[in-house]
């Protein structure tokens, strides 16, 4: 993984995605500093300590370690231009080959309408101490770094550092210029190895107000603010008339401005680690973000530089690669004009319309809300970007005669979006919604053939998204489903004497589980499936296997098998141990470290449900464990497991797991830890078979 700590890439997926769900706060002033702290650390000058090896012991299962990143990000005059410089020094100690990585460097550069950010004055060494203690140095060669062009708007400059070995310190410095001044440089605090110091140093003109936003699950160690002063020598231009851009400079103007600094300061923060049931780790780590909201120069009124979304909508629904596109559908009529009197009920008139986007359109697995061209092209090409799908089919419920709007969301991989700020930046896909006459609203998505109907993509299961109405603001809509990721076994067991186990298994895959299996089957086809399903199970020989409803996608899917084990000595025993329900349930915790401090997101609400019947050899009984009921807190879910024995020779018993919530506070992940904690052990505990009398 290269190792990218500044630039637009960043920025631009990341304004404004403070979520309410997430712990995103204004940052408010905690003290006034009177003069300005010390650096963190100095360029070239790297602490001796840094290379003794007792000082990383509790890093040891880090591949690297981040030293200090400090970064100052402040107006100035360059050229008699107004600009934002951002300075960036970071030392970085490398522990294990592993790290080597991060030796080298992204550096996002945004440009856009013939103005781009610079990179200048970059910097760099890389540190060894020998056997005799002596520290050696060797050079970065600024000219040994190479570009790439990542989008349209963006360049991405990239630099390793040279002779990088375990042990070294890495070290470098570079300045970013930018006269972008709606895109203040954000800060990330955390990365994927730890932290030992964090600073971000800011001075802004009082003329410039941005809401400035802290994100995440650690505390600030430092939160200064002061006021400050710049001078600024700035060129004066006269027009050269429509379009001429700055125009002729005809002198300069010295300019004193008062500025708010501030200074935010992170200490010893963690790797981050990536865990089960979480979308991207944007939404998480510790990190400023900046949003232009107005300004006020001297002796004017205030200017608010803040967006709505009528006027977004607006954009939307007047571009070529949006609104229009799915205005213009008269080519679906043929196809579409059938459709209404073949289904008089709107939701069956829904459900054919997206069959028949779904067959002819594939998607091409890009996620955007913006068409790559006509749709009448993608139609004709049976494939097409998710937005070329679903505004087609959005194209073609209009065409049905059916009142429907435009969904913008984010993905799940995307990050999470805000409501507080109109920006389109923050979305990456579009989806369909349809209202029904009683009012009932159903959200539609052509992109997945294994799915029905009003049961969005895993994907898009990310808490909320924003209509783009036909006028005025549009509103936000839940994207939770009430469809549950469901998995039912019903299991018939025989065993012998001998401990032969034999037995029949009847599954049913609902809701988002079906999907999962289905893509499953897929890739991998029905006999290789089954062989997997078999082989996490020692010694077990499948007989025969039928699946059910596989291509009947609005309908649970069904798998009926008989199995069988052998036991591993043919004699008959007094006593025989049997956990039937670990061969049926899941034999690891998700969760799997004491502690989380970020939500756990499953996306919908789940349900897993074992059955089993056990048929005793004859003449034997079983000491059956306790039944046990475990609920979570809040009314989140529950466990109850049952054994019972209805008639002689038989033991029933019973595994329930329901999740009654898609996602769960870090406070509530202790409580998730222990009733899988708990369960496992249930579900492992042991049935005491013995010779009766």
């Amino acid at each position: 993984m290269l190792f990218r700590f500044l630039g637009w890439s960043w920025r631009a997926a990341r304004l404004g995605l403070l979520a309410a769900a997430l712990p995103s706060v204004a940052v408010a002033q905690t003290s006034v500093s009177a003069k300005p702290a010390p650096l963190p650390l100095k360029f070239g000058q790297p602490d001796l300590a840094d290379f003794e090896a007792k000082n990383f012991v509790a890093d040891s299962g880090a591949a690297a370690v981040v030293l200090c990143d400090y970064g100052n990000s402040q107006f100035s005059s360059t050229a008699g231009n107004l600009v934002i410089t951002t300075e960036r020094t970071t030392r970085i100690k490398i522990l294990k080959k592993a790290g080597y990585e991060y030796a080298t460097v992204e550096v996002p550069l945004y440009h856009r309408d013939e103005r781009a950010e610079k990179l200048g004055h970059l910097q760099g060494f890389t540190y060894l101490r020998g056997a005799d203690g002596t520290i050696t140095k060797t050079k970065l060669e600024a000219s040994n770094t190479f570009e790439e062009k990542r989008t349209k708007n963006l360049l991405v400059r990239k630099f390793t550092l040279p002779n990088v070995q375990e042990g070294a310190v890495i070290e470098y410095s570079y300045l970013v210029t930018s006269t972008f001044f709606d895109n203040y440089q954000d800060w990330t605090f955390q990365h994927d190895i730890p932290t030992r110091w964090s600073e971000y140093r800011t001075s802004i003109p009082q003329v410039y107000h941005y809401k400035i936003l802290f994100q995440g699950y650690l505390p600030l160690t430092t939160n200064e603010a002061s006021v400050g002063s710049v001078n600024l020598l700035l060129t004066n231009r006269l027009s050269e008339g429509a379009g001429a851009g700055a125009g002729m400079a005809v002198g300069t103007t010295g300019l004193q401005m008062s500025t708010e600094q501030h200074r935010w300061v992170v200490r010893n923060a963690p790797a981050f680690r990536e865990e089960p049931y979480s979308t991207t780790p944007n939404d998480y780590l510790a990190r400023l973000t900046f949003e232009l909201a107005g300004t006020q120069m001297p002796n004017e009124k205030y200017r608010d530089l803040t967006d709505s979304w009528t006027k977004k909508n607006k954009v939307l629904l007047e571009s070529e690669q949006f609104g229009k596109a799915f205005t213009s559908s008269k080519f679906l009529t043929s196809e579409v004009q059938p459709l209404l009197a073949k289904y008089p009920d709107p939701a069956a008139r829904a459900a054919a319309v997206r069959d028949l986007v779904v067959k002819a359109v594939k998607y091409d697995g890009t996620n955007t809300y913006w068409a790559t061209g006509p749709l009448k092209r993608s139609y004709e090409l049976h494939r097409g970007t998710a937005a070329d799908v679903n505004l087609l089919l959005i194209a073609a419920l209009r065409e049905a005669g059916l009142p429907v709007e435009p969904v913008l969301l984010s993905t799940r991989r995307h990050g999470a979006v805000s409501k507080e700020f109109p920006l389109l930046e923050q979305f990456n896909y579009v989806v369909a919604l349809v209202t029904l006459p009683d009012q009932k609203e159903l959200l539609l998505d052509a992109t997945e053939p294994l799915l029905p109907a009003g049961i969005l993509p895993t994907r898009c299961l990310n808490q909320s998204g924003h209509t783009v109405p036909a006028s005025g603001e549009g509103r936000w809509v839940s994207l939770v489903p009430s469809q549950r990721h469901t998995h039912y076994q019903e299991v018939a067991l025989a065993l012998d004497a001998q401990g032969n186990l034999s037995g029949q298994v009847r599954e049913e895959h609902g809701g988002y589980a079906g999907l999962e299996v289905r893509e499953k089957l897929q890739q991998l086809g029905e006999k290789k499936y089954v062989t997997e399903l078999a082989a996490r199970h020692p010694g077990w020989e499948v007989a025969s296997y039928v699946f059910a409803k596989q291509n009947t996608v609005e309908q649970s899917l069904g798998l009926s098998y008989e199995w069988r084990q052998p036991a591993a000595t043919s004699s008959t025993a007094a006593e025989l141990y049997l956990s039937p329900l670990s061969y049926f349930t899941e034999q690891r915790n998700p969760f799997q470290h004491e502690d989380r401090n970020y939500p756990v997101d499953l996306g919908m609400m789940q349900q897993d449900i074992v059955r089993v019947t056990l048929t005793l050899p004859p003449g034997y009984v079983a000491e059956l464990p306790k039944s046990v009921s475990l609920a979570l807190p809040n009314d989140g879910g529950r466990y109850v497991y049952s054994a019972t024995s209805s008639a002689p020779g038989t033991v029933q018993l019973m595994s329930r797991l329901t999740f009654d919530k898609p996602v769960y506070g870090a406070v509530e992940y202790g409580a998730l830890r222990e009733l899988y904690r708990l369960l496992l052990a249930k579900q492992a505990e042991a049935l005491v078979i013995k010779k009766a009398g």
